[in-house]
This record gives structure tokens, C-alpha cells and sequence, in this order.
């Protein structure tokens, strides 16, 4: 970036002053714009290289295309950063996912600009395409453009989409956004195809010229086009030995062109922003452009953390004698185990180094699969592997696990198939917000028969539920744990089995006041340890009254009669708490076992309550759930 020159970002509000630039002058916005994110999102953790590599494309778009009127549709929203910038967040984007600032994904909750809610991949072809069919029948000029990545283009919501988009009258543009990676490096066959992909720039300008004489001539029906684009297709497929599945598709298509060439990219928007039907322009990118530590090692600055803009270098805080993260004791648990069964294989969808399945995959690739962002794909095929006679553990994030319900009735529970799915992610996750808390799965799965559900409070009992789950189970196993670092130093206890629906007596409490009253607190995961630290603040006040006991119940499905029993006998109150959605989860599930049972008691259910929760710290967040440790010790407190 030349800094002696005039700043031209600085005087960019909306994309209307945007367009008032000459196309020389963008190549400077470009630059100015990949500083100002290197520069905010050092400072400012958030999804880094992603943005850098669509500077170009993102300032291109917003120059030809007239939005908010004009609709950008973005996959996923890891890319967006640039367009929040350009889009009236400038000087608000220091507060990007802080409580209370600016959302980690687009939302139209925030901005005109921002058409959809987006943090899951693969959605923009189908919600781009409801867009184009509502401008075409109210008879507008709007003009509708979905940006997809390679990644997300492996998923099958998108492939259905584009099945829908040849097949209905629609003037779409979809931007294919090709840089051979989602997270980790991007597999299977449409990255392959995609690389292999070209189609001649000058054939298409001819073809370009001859559609529109025999237009303007009056020689084309809307059938006709579609007859002379299929003879069109079916000459080129012979000419170049190829055939294009987006044009088998009667989707036009244009590529590869180079993305980072904002000029370029201009004239090729212009050219075939006004053409009718559907259009793919294929373009060629690199995740991290124009940030060499980004451009070496994009899987790391996908979200890099805190870092130093001039080396790259991460400044990670004091980690001695930290715990460990839960996704990194699955991975190093997976691999111990796989080590001593070779029936056990490892599947994740595009999330390798997510879920940390990567240490397993560095030592035995042939027993790990990476099947792309296809999360319903994963489940179902390792339901296939497991039909015979296999043993996978499928590695899903808990809100994106919400992709795959069918698939974990349809074809893991219906036939009691050994799948054993650890849900990572599970609960709140912090900044990243509502399209990433991993809040439902907890009462979306206990409806679904043969199922085992459980959550370890800690490490120790993540390994042990991994060694039930995979060696002591023959029927569908389901594990959830959160995002981020666990509470044990000395983890590597030994594998030993947990019986399958037993809970554990964390603390007795203290009950010397026959007068008082009893609580039992049963909890269902990490969430464990919050509540002793609650009860630990109560016991450090020294007041005169009982001190409520606290189980874990390991298991939500099934859940242990042997401690409900007693608690429901012995204790005058039931305190719940869950990382999960107080409807239909946890809680709920206690007050229908009592209610099965002709027991009535006072229970008080904590978790998330029924509404979204926006993006901030875990710690903010818990207490605005109510589930930190001071709102815990105040319920518990309210009820003595």
C-alpha cells in the first residue's frame, strides 16, 4: 500500500461513494481496504484470510451492481468482512464480534446490505435463486448474486440448488469463488473438476454476439435459447474433449477468470450483469491474498487469533500448565485407540484441524475421511461403514450436526448401526454467535429412539465415554462437548468403560440443618464445574444453612432412575443445569421422569432460554444465560 497517497477508503461511507471512483482508482481501494483488515483483525481476532482473498471481488460487486437494490447473496460469511467495510460498518468495525457490536456474519437484522442470515455453507445458490424467481415475477430489474465457495460448493444443498436454477426461469449470476480451500484444503471430486475446468473466453464472447443478434432479430423463443445453448454446449463439450456440468445444467458459464484483478473482474461483471437466464462466473482465487504469512499458511489465519501485522507471528497468552482443549483430547484419544483397533475409522466433514481428527489423519490417512462440507453425507456414510462391520467415528460440530438429522434417524438409529458421533461445539461458543451455538441438539436428539446421549464433565471423562462409546456399545453413541480448553492439567487418566447410563455423586453437600432445606443440582456436562464453583462461593460465605449435593448425570439418554430416585425421595428441591436449550432438553427431561413417576417437587431448570443468543465472550454470555457460577450460587441461594 502507497501510504503517500490520498486515502480513498476513508471516503467510502456506503457503496455509493464506492461508485463514484474511477475503475483506475480501485485497484487503490483494494489495497487500503486488505491493510485496513490486516490491520483491525490483528488487534481483533475474527475470520481472517478468508476476507483477504475476496478484497478484489467484494469491491468489484459493489462498484457494478447497484446494492442494497441489487441483492449479494454470501455462502457461509466468513468472506464478508470487506463487504460490512464498504457497507457503512467501517468505523464500527473495531467492535466486530464483541458484545453488543457488530455481528460475526452478515444479518439482516444489522444492514440493508446483508440479504441473509449466514454461517453455514452451502445455502446461497437456493436463497439467491428464491430471489431471482420474486424480481422476475414482480417485474423488477433487481439483479440477484450468490457468491459460493469451492467448499461449499461439496455440499448437497448447493447441487440441489443448481439442479432448481437450470430448471426455472430465473436471471441469476452465481460467483463461483475457486481457491482450493474451505478450512483446511478443499477434497473431492468437484475440486478436481474445478481445476481442471476451462472454457474459452473468446467462444464465449462470439456466442455472446450471436445470442443477442438472433434476439434482437426476433428468431429465439425462451425454448429455442434453451435448444441453441444445448447445441452450443454439446460443440464445445466436443471441441474441448470436456463436458461443463454447470452448461449440462443450461447454466452459462464464464472462466475461469483471475479474482484478483479488480479491473478485469469489473468489465467481466458489466459484461454479463444484464444478460437473461442463469450465468456461473468461475474465478480463481487464494485464501490470505496479498498477506504472505496468510498466503503460506491459510488454514491457520482462517482465524489466526491475535497477531503481529508486520510478522505474522500469533501472540497466543500464557499457556503453561494450561488445560488442554476438549477437541484436542478427542484427537489424541481417537488415535489411541485406533492404534489398538483397526476397525476404527475417523470421518469429519471439511473440519480436520476444527476437530482435531488431524492427528489421527497425520498418522493413519487411509483411515480418516475428510468428505467436505456434507455433513448429512458424513453421518450416512459412515452408517455404510458401519453396516459392515467398521467401527467410525463421525466428528461433527453440534450446530452444524443440526444438517444431518434425517441422516442420524433415517439411516444410523433406525437400524441401531454402530456410529459413534462426537459433537464438537456443543453449547455456547462465544463470538462467533447464533448460527454457531451448539444449543438444540441436545432436545432435537432425545426424541430419537436407540440412541445413547451423554456430555463429559471433564477430560478424563471424555476419554472414558470414547472408550464406552467405540468399545463397549454395539448400537449408535452420541458424545457433545464444548468449544475451547478443559479444566485438567493430568488428563491421560486410564480408558476404563462408564456403565451406560449411570450418573456420579460429584459432592455430597452438607445437610446439618434438619430444618433447611435439601437440593440435589444435577448437571449434564462441563457445566459440572461451574456449579462447584457456585457452590464453592456459597461454602466460602460460611451462612448457616445446608449445602445442596451435586450429581453428574453423565447421561441424557438414558438417564439414571437410580439417582433420580433417590433425589426425588431425600431432597425437598431439584436444581437442572444444561449448556443446552431449556426446551425439550435436559431439564425437561428430569421433570417428565418425575412426572412418570408421581413425584412433585420444586425444580428450577437453568440453561439457555428460548431465544437466540447473539455473539460475545462465553463469559458474557453465560451470565446472560444465567448459567455462570455467581447466577448458579444465586438460584441455589434463592432456594435455601
Amino acid at each position: 500500500m502507497n501510504h503517500n497517497k490520498e486515502s480513498l477508503l476513508s471516503t467510502i461511507e456506503y457503496p455509493s461513494d464506492l461508485r463514484k471512483l474511477s475503475i483506475k482508482q480501485l485497484p487503490q481501494v483494494c489495497d487500503e481496504l486488505r491493510q485496513f483488515l490486516i490491520d483491525e483483525l490483528s488487534r481483533n481476532p475474527g475470520h481472517f484470510a478468508s476476507s483477504l482473498g475476496v478484497v478484489e471481488l467484494t469491491v468489484a460487486l459493489h462498484y457494478v451492481f447497484n446494492t442494497p437494490e441489487d441483492r449479494i447473496v454470501w455462502d457461509v460469511g466468513h468472506q464478508a468482512y470487506g463487504h460490512k467495510i464498504l457497507t457503512g460498518r467501517r468505523e464500527k468495525f473495531h467492535t466486530n464480534r464483541h458484545l453488543g457490536g457488530i455481528k460475526p456474519f452478515p444479518s439482516p437484522q444489522e444492514s440493508e446490505y446483508d440479504t441473509t442470515t449466514c454461517g453455514h455453507a452451502s445455502v446461497s445458490i437456493s436463497a439467491a435463486l428464491g430471489m431471482a424467481v420474486a424480481a422476475k415475477r414482480e417485474g423488477t430489474n433487481r439483479h440477484v448474486v450468490a457468491v459460493i465457495g469451492d467448499g461449499a460448493m461439496s455440499g448437497g444443498l448447493a447441487f440441489e440448488g443448481l439442479n432448481n436454477v437450470g430448471c426455472t426461469p430465473n436471471n441469476m449470476l452465481i460467483i463461483l469463488n475457486d481457491n482450493n480451500m474451505s478450512i483446511d484444503h478443499a477434497v473431492g471430486g468437484m475440486k478436481d473438476y474445478l481445476h481442471q475446468l476451462h472454457t474459452s473466453s473468446t467462444y464465449n464472447r462470439l456466442r455472446n454476439k450471436v445470442a443477442q443478434k438472433l434476439t434482437s432479430w426476433g428468431w429465439l423463443s425462451d425454448k429455442g435459447k434453451k435448444r441453441i445453448i444445448r447445441l452450443n454446449n454439446s460443440i464445445k463439450s466436443f471441441i474441448h474433449n470436456q463436458q461443463n456440468v454447470f452448461e449440462g445444467m443450461d447454466i452459462r458459464y464464464f472462466g475461469p477468470h483471475d479474482g484478483h484483478d479488480v479491473i478485469s473482474l469489473v468489465y467481466t461483471l458489466q459484461s454479463i450483469k444484464d444478460m437473461t437466464g442463469p450465468r456461473l462466473l468461475h474465478i480463481h482465487t487464494q485464501k490470505g491474498h496479498g498477506y504472505q504469512p496468510a498466503e503460506d499458511n491459510p488454514t491457520v489465519f482462517h482465524a489466526p487469533g491475535k497477531f503481529d501485522p508486520e510478522t505474522g507471528e500469533q501472540i497466543k497468552g500464557n499457556a503453561t500448565d494450561m488445560p488442554p482443549r476438549y477437541q484436542d483430547v478427542f484427537g489424541e484419544t481417537l488415535l489411541e485407540l485406533a492404534r489398538k483397533n483397526n476397525r476404527i475409522v475417523g470421518v469429519t466433514p471439511a473440519m480436520p484441524t476444527g476437530c482435531s481428527m488431524n492427528i489421527m489423519m497425520r498418522e493413519m490417512p487411509d483411515r480418516c475421511f475428510d468428505v467436505g462440507i456434507a455433513e448429512g453425507h458424513a453421518v450416512t456414510f459412515s452408517a455404510g461403514m458401519a453396516k459392515d462391520g467398521l467401527i467410525p467415528v463421525c466428528n461433527i460440530y453440534s450446530s452444524f450436526a443440526q444438517r444431518a438429522y434425517d441422516n442420524i434417524i433415517h439411516d444410523v438409529a433406525l437400524s441401531r448401526l454402530h456410529v459413534v458421533m462426537c459433537l464438537d461445539r456443543a453449547g455456547i461458543v462465544g463470538e462467533d454467535g447464533p448460527t454457531h451455538h451448539g444449543v438444540f441438539d441436545l432436545p432435537s436428539l432425545r426424541t430419537v429412539p436407540n440412541l445413547t446421549i451423554a456430555s463429559p464433565m471433564n477430560e478424563a471423562e471424555l476419554r472414558r465415554l470414547m472408550y464406552t462409546a467405540i468399545e463397549k456399545q454395539d448400537g449408535p453413541f452420541v458424545i457433545r462437548y464444548p468449544r475451547g480448553n478443559g479444566v485438567m492439567t493430568d488428563w491421560r487418566c486410564p480408558l476404563e468403560a462408564v456403565e451406560i447410563g449411570k450418573g456420579r455423586l460429584v459432592s455430597e453437600g452438607k445437610h446439618t440443618f434438619k430444618y433447611k432445606p435439601k437440593i440435589a443440582i444435577l448437571t449434564l456436562g462441563p457445566l459440572g464445574n461451574v456449579v462447584q464453583d457456585a457452590i464453592a462461593k456459597i461454602a466460602e460465605e460460611g451462612k448457616n444453612m445446608n449445602l445442596p449435593a451435586h450429581y453428574d448425570m453423565r447421561f441424557l439418554k438414558p438417564l439414571d432412575n437410580t439417582i433420580l430416585e433417590k433425589v426425588a425421595q431425600e431432597y425437598d428441591y431439584i436444581i437442572t443445569v444444561e449448556d443446552g436449550a431449556l426446551n425439550g432438553g435436559f431439564g425437561s427431561a428430569v421433570l417428565e421422569w418425575l412426572a412418570d413417576h408421581n413425584y412433585t417437587k420444586l425444580v428450577t431448570r437453568l440453561g439457555i432460554p428460548d431465544k437466540f443468543i447473539e455473539h460475545g465472550s462465553p463469559a458474557e454470555l453465560y451470565r446472560i444465560c444465567g448459567i455462570d457460577a455467581e447466577s448458579i450460587a444465586k438460584a441455589i441461594l434463592a432456594e435455601l
